[in-house]
């Protein structure tokens, strides 16, 4: 009589010797998706504000040059989205939701901290393969409230916050240049800054800044903010060139009609 010995802990590399068995017979390794952003927020004086690009990408192709990924959650609360589109659009589009519900059942303002509560508790709950990594904002009640939110559900509390692939050039720009007491228009200069930052040094975002200042009672959203990447063509709609192109050789061959005559016989027989 054989007695199994209990599993030791730690990590187990079975499934390492499976997948190599698996890929030698011809399996292909599961891919991954590379996706790009650059979302930022800070704490003001006055409130919260948000940034963002607009580059959306398919792969190494820009799909949408000028797309939004500050989302609207609810009269006082706003989210920047990073990671896969659908996924960040129906995540807040949902909780936004659930709070218009509550707003209407309590009659009262939404708190940041529900949000938050909302957000982290969906994306706990699909452990990590809901693709949403997320910069919540607003000012309430109880004050203004930075947070970031993990796809696997774990969140910071911070004054200023990054996240995307251009977080690393956008928190360079915040770790040298915050503090505490910024006015609205020093927050707004130092939020275009880290997402141009971004910009210009992740392939991944681009194109423009959209910037979102939060505070009580009141919110600006600033579509297109800043454009540090303006198109260099123009519209073939009013073109002028100084010397039109010649004409050397002008030669008309005229087309021969061609006639077919065609007798038509109908014979019948009884």
């Amino acid at each position: 009589m054989s007695i199994e010995a209990p599993q030791k802990g730690g990590f187990s590399f079975d499934n390492c010797v499976r997948n190599e068995m698996m890929m030698k017979k011809g399996a292909k390794p599961a891919s991954f998706l590379k996706t790009g952003t650059t979302i930022v927020g800070l704490v003001f004086q006055d409130g919260v504000i948000l940034g963002a690009d607009t580059r959306a990408t398919e792969g190494p192709i820009v799909a949408d040059k000028n797309c939004e990924k500050i989302h609207y959650m609810a009269p006082n609360i706003y989210c920047c989205g990073a990671g896969t589109a659908a996924d960040t659009e129906n995540v807040t589009d949902m909780v936004c939701s659930q709070l218009n519900l509550h707003r209407h059942h309590t009659g009262r303002e939404s708190r940041v901290v529900t949000a938050l509560t909302l957000l982290k508790s969906h994306l706990f709950s699909h452990q990590g393969h809901v693709s949403a990594a997320l910069v919540l904002g607003g000012v309430d009640v109880t004050g203004p409230h930075l947070h970031t939110i993990y796809p696997h559900g774990s969140t910071d509390t911070l004054p200023f916050a990054t996240m995307g692939s251009g977080s690393l050039a956008a928190m360079s720009v915040f770790e040298s240049k915050y503090r505490e007491g910024l006015s609205r228009e020093e927050g707004i200069k130092l939020v275009s800054e880290a997402i141009a930052s971004g910009i210009f040094n992740d392939l991944g975002s681009g194109s423009n800044i959209d910037v979102c200042v939060i505070t009580k009672g009141k919110v600006d959203y600033l579509r297109n903010h800043v454009q540090p990447n303006p198109r260099t063509y123009t519209s073939a709609k009013g073109c002028s060139f100084s010397k039109p192109t010649e004409v050397l050789m002008t030669k008309v061959t005229p087309l021969k009609q061609k006639v077919e005559t065609t007798v038509a016989a109908d014979a019948m027989e009884e």
